[in-house]
């Protein structure tokens, strides 16, 4: 077959429109990648006829890297040979004559493929002028990011695509629509059920954002105004995500005991996910406070139980001891963020109101861990970040409840909560259903620094994982589950998004105290073909791209 017929068939599978949209993205790569090569030498089939031809237009080779392809477990001496976007050549290392453009010599390091999110709050950093680079992830070797997580994703998912490529950014981005702000669109902060009008105007607005590009459906069952919806609304929503092969990935309704409790909450989910016949991911997996320590394996073994009876779960976890979240979020009740701010901080105030939040407020930070695990980690007054909510409450010498209360009338609160326990971590951990993330946010270290602390502290310090486990449940399998079909492997014809580090210096540099602090050790980061990241330098290139 020579690359003429090669490329008029990747050019008839782009013609079928009826076709889905990971094939369409697989016969660009592939009519990209013929394009690398001089015309005539492609004279057989499969990817050894690719790779043995000496091809006159190769931009970027690593050579002489000890490579993890996401396929295997094992390490491999490869070079690797970038064509434009695509990885388009891998060679045992030494074994060819590819000459580059540019060469990087990998020796003693690691490379392998950028590592995949599936868990940011990074939107605000992607549309902005300043901060669309994305270095804090860039630094940890991510290239792509998921946003649109925890119920919050945006409902126009074609007008933010149009934003986002305008602006220009650093990483690769795919969202996912929020079951939250399509409630919110349709019916406000309402504490009530959807009408069967409303469901179907948050139906056909999901069904546009699906075609639009979405990777599929989120929620954020503990937060409002997600908390309001009944198990019925978010299974039709999801029914439609699935009809376009998209994910379920959900915050659970409860992670502790909140409400239905853990398991109960995991038992909703499975239950979603097997009525609309989608795959359901599990957003940063966890047993969250005293009340449901020890509780993984519980739900490990439910887990189990439902992949066994045939449902698809999936699950990603940040490497941290401490949740983050909002004052608002972490100990107010649901009832009273009702309807609007105005609405909630008045009640905040009604006197008549008084004992009952008081109570539940105080149950609340209970859960948490107690007021002295609930550490301020933004706020407008910057003197009181750092400190504990108990410190707070001895500074302005007032009652706990009471100094909760003033602190979200006064501004938006960010909390870290220590309130997890290590042994219920480590048992998520190495499961091979959970991968990597970061859940992002700021005065988290989450933020910048989730992937090298994993892999400091459990594969390096407490050996739980192996390197190729970390790369792989960081990179090869998370693309899987979002059904990114060429993205997260070292595989010739996939985009070439590539990371080269040091894993003698790769580790995080951020702290609860300087939760900003960039990452070390990735040296070299490749985004769809371009090096970004050069001698751990970054290079002021924006070489992301929105991707569905």
């Amino acid at each position: 077959m020579s690359i003429f017929d090669v490329k008029f068939l990747a050019m008839k599978v782009i013609a079928k429109k009826s076709l889905n949209k990971k094939t369409i993205a697989m016969a660009v790569s592939l009519a990209l990648l013929t394009a690398c090569f001089d015309e005539g030498k492609v004279e057989n089939n499969g990817q050894s006829a690719i790779q043995t031809t000496f091809a006159s237009k190769v931009d970027l080779l690593i050579i002489n890297g000890t490579v993890y392809t996401g396929d295997s477990s094992q390490a491999q001496q490869l070079d690797i040979a970038i064509c434009q976007k695509i990885i388009c050549g891998l060679y045992p290392s030494g074994e060819h004559s590819i000459k580059a453009i540019k060469t990087i010599d990998a020796k003693g390091k690691i490379v392998s493929p950028g590592f995949i999110d599936p868990h940011t709050h990074s939107l605000s950093e992607l549309l902005s002028k300043d901060k669309n680079h994305n270095l804090n992830y860039l630094t940890q070797g991510v290239t792509t990011v998921i946003n649109g997580n925890d119920g919050g994703g945006p409902v126009d998912i074609a007008a933010m695509a149009e934003k986002l490529t305008a602006n220009g950014i650093g990483t690769n981005t795919a969202l996912l629509v929020g079951h939250g702000s399509l409630r919110e669109q349709v019916m406000g902060r309402a504490e009530r059920y959807a009408t069967s009008a409303e469901l179907k105007e948050m139906s056909a607005l999901l069904t546009t954002a699906m075609q639009a590009g979405a990777i599929g459906l989120s929620t954020g069952l503990y937060y409002v105004p997600g908390s309001y919806a009944n198990t019925d609304e978010v299974i039709r929503l999801a029914k439609i995500a699935s009809q376009y092969g998209g994910i379920y990935d959900t915050h659970l309704r409860d992670e502790s005991t909140f409400n239905i409790g853990f398991t109960a909450a995991l038992a909703e989910a499975i239950n979603i996910a097997d009525k609309a016949d989608i795959h359901l991911h599990l957003a940063h997996i966890k047993a969250l406070g005293v009340d449901v320590w020890g509780q993984s394996e519980q739900a490990i073994a439910i887990i189990t139980q439902a992949q066994q009876n045939g449902t698809s779960i999936s699950a990603d976890q940040y490497p941290w001891l401490a949740s983050g979240t909002k004052l608002r979020s972490a100990v107010m009740p649901k009832w009273v963020m009702a309807d609007s701010k105005q609405a909630f901080h008045q009640r905040l105030k009604q006197a008549d109101l008084a004992e009952k939040l008081g109570q539940e407020i105080t149950e609340n930070i209970r859960r948490r861990g107690g007021p002295d695990s609930l550490y301020i980690t933004e706020f407008t007054d910057k003197t009181l970040v750092g400190l504990n909510l108990l410190q707070v409450a001895e500074l302005k010498n007032l009652p706990i409840v009471a100094t909760a209360i003033a602190l979200v009338l006064e501004g938006e609160v960010r909390v870290a909560s220590f309130n997890m326990s290590p042994q219920d971590v480590e048992r998520f951990m190495v499961q091979p259903w959970v991968v990597t993330s970061s859940d992002g946010t700021n005065g988290h270290p989450r933020k910048y620094a989730s992937f090298p602390k994993k892999y400091q502290t459990y594969v390096v310090d407490k050996k739980l994982l192996t390197m190729a486990e970390f790369i792989n449940r960081s990179s090869s399998q998370t693309a899987k589950i979002l059904g990114l079909s060429d993205r997260g492997k070292l595989k010739v014809g996939y985009k070439a998004d590539v990371i080269v580090f040091d894993q003698q210096a790769f580790a995080p540099k951020a702290t609860f105290s300087q939760w900003n602090n960039y990452s070390v050790g990735v040296e070299q980061v490749i985004v769809n073909g371009t090096l970004v990241i050069e001698n751990s330098q970054y290079q002021d290139i924006l070489a992301g791209e929105f991707i569905q």
